[in-house]
């Protein structure tokens, strides 16, 4: 079977402060770069990667090129992999910008919020869109053998493992929070003749490979 690693980016400032950050040029902090230096020397150790492929955005870009340090091929940028588009509320904290916004808080128990679009932003289902198409390319990309690693961030995470599961976003977004440099492993049986490929999901949020989160 395939294998289809999937790791969220490093620690960035903003996420230690609870900020929104969209698609925002955040770079990763200190600790973040440890983060993935470890992520990709334990990849690299325990897994013979074939491609990278990484959201384009500056805390993917980098956690990628800090992980492929450790030998890992160098990494192709796709911008379906990007975290979702918060727009206007971009910047804010999460009390800013959910607190009296609940439409925009999928967890939130409101009517519709998978499809409600902040201004110049993404609904929940404009990414799952997006995210989808960058699956459906990476199954072409890899062997029947192949090990792809996605360097991506925690909402597309969330919304492809929903999709495998087949539950609702709303169930799938409310489990416990994708950690920085968290490793997602899924097997994938890609000779089937027609219809999806048979999906097997291994490891979730796995931080284990590290001494200390």
């Amino acid at each position: 079977m395939a294998t289809v690693l999937l790791l969220r980016h490093g620690e960035t400032e903003w996420n230690r402060e609870q900020r929104v950050q969209g698609w925002a040029p955040v770079p990763l902090d200190e600790r973040g770069r440890e983060q993935a230096r470890a992520a990709g020397e334990h990849l690299a150790s325990a897994y013979a990667i074939d491609s990278v492929i990484s959201s384009d955005l500056e805390r993917t870009r980098e956690t990628a090129t800090i992980a492929g340090e450790s030998g890992l091929p160098d990494p192709v940028f796709d911008r379906n992999w990007r975290e979702r588009g918060f727009g206007v509320l971009q910047g804010l904290s999460y009390e800013e910008a959910f607190g009296d916004r609940p439409e925009f808080d999928v967890t939130s128990g409101e009517p519709d919020t998978t499809e409600a679009r902040p201004e110049n932003g993404e609904s929940l289902l404009d990414c799952q869109e997006r995210v989808l198409e960058g699956w459906a390319s990476v199954l072409e990309a890899v062997g029947p053998d192949g090990t792809i690693l996605v360097v991506t961030h925690g909402g597309p995470i969330y919304v492809l493992l929903a999709h495998l599961e087949g539950i609702d976003l709303p169930t799938m977004f409310d489990r416990d929070h994708q950690a920085n440099c968290a490793i997602n492993e899924i097997r994938v049986e890609t000779t089937k003749s027609s219809g999806e490929p048979d999906v097997e999901i291994v490891r979730q949020n796995d931080t284990s490979y590290r001494e200390s989160d």
